[in-house]
């Protein structure tokens, strides 16, 4: 059937009814294709926006290195817990604190802190590398700039530091350990449920939530903190010298937390002042490159869906690591 057949009504039919069909399969044909094209347009629009956002969080452009001419001091970022899974790990700080200390141009490194600390082995692995990096590169200086919290594992990688700055009124300090649980027994009891646990060795079950304490465990549970505090203690003297006024004031070491300009008389911190301050004060190279590794949104996934069981195994069994908080 030719174009014109087709456009021209049956013999008999009624022409009037017919160019109304003709019209109605027209529109139903345009408005298809208007949708098609619609369609192409938003996946197009939805992969450009992919590609963006692939771009934005690539690890290539993780580390923005400089490249410039004239001598820079290098930013590394610790923000929130000091922890495997999070942002501020060790093997984040440390990739970066290693690159900013690499780069040629680098004249000295700012590491600003906002953090309520976290883990005393992460915290340990700064702490030692930053140590490390110094004497590598002696003529490089590191200042650890505090903003508005330095307190615990975050304060004891700040004491590795050249010298430590903060605002008047940051908070730091807090040195101390934390391990906390929960006490299920006299509510399993109100329910009428009875805890069964199976195990080989006679401490498997060391502080059960579901269970009465035992004096024996909860004392060397405390042996435990103690000694991962006198090794946060040990470091922090080693790192602060003669400047931390400690035979003063033995209360630097009991938790407590001070404003910045509390620190400042108590030995903490070495001056007042921002990492824009230290840069163009302190280093003399006023413009701050920024060498913190930023993970990808895929990256974090991975790591939260490989640790997610881990850590809710630890919940359920009321078992929390030490903690520099």
């Amino acid at each position: 059937m030719t174009n014109d057949e087709w456009k021209s009504p049956p013999e008999g039919g009624d022409e009037k009814s017919w160019k109304l069909l003709e019209k109605t399969l027209l529109a139903t044909v345009e408005e298809r294709r208007r949708a098609r094209r619609w369609g192409i347009f938003f996946k197009l629009l939805g992969f450009a926006y992919l590609v963006a956002l692939l771009a934005m969080f690539s690890p290539a452009l993780s580390l923005r290195e400089a490249a410039r001419s004239g001598e820079h001091t290098a930013l590394v970022e610790v923000r929130g817990m000091i922890a495997d899974d999070e942002a501020a790990s060790a093997d984040n700080v440390v990739g970066s604190l290693r690159a900013a200390f690499k780069d040629k141009h680098t004249k000295g490194v700012v590491l600003r802190i906002n953090s309520p600390g976290g883990s005393p082995v992460q915290s340990g692995y700064i702490y030692d590398e930053i140590r490390r990096l110094r004497a590598e590169h002696p003529d490089t200086k590191l200042y650890a700039v505090i903003t508005d919290l330095g307190a615990s594992g975050a304060y004891y990688v700040a004491s590795a530091a050249d010298a430590i700055y903060a605002d008047k009124a940051s908070l730091v300090g807090s040195i101390g350990v934390t391990a906390a649980s929960f006490g299920f027994v006299g509510a399993m009891e109100r329910l009428g449920v009875e805890r069964r646990v199976y195990t080989a060795g006679e401490h498997k079950a060391f502080l059960d939530p579901f269970q009465s304490q035992k004096e024996g465990e909860v004392r060397f549970w405390q042996e435990v903190l103690e000694v991962t505090h006198r090794q946060f203690i040990d470091s922090v003297k080693q790192g602060r010298g003669e400047r931390l006024k400690d035979k003063e004031h033995p209360e630097l070491f009991s938790g407590l937390v001070w404003s910045g300009e509390q620190a400042l008389q108590l030995g903490l911190v070495d001056a007042l002042g921002s990492a824009s301050h230290v840069a163009r004060e302190v280093v003399g190279a006023e413009d701050l490159v920024d060498f913190t590794v930023r993970e990808t949104p895929f990256d974090r996934f991975a790591k939260k869906l490989g640790s997610g069981v881990v850590e809710r195994l630890g919940v359920w069994m009321g078992l929390q690591a030490p903690v520099l908080r």
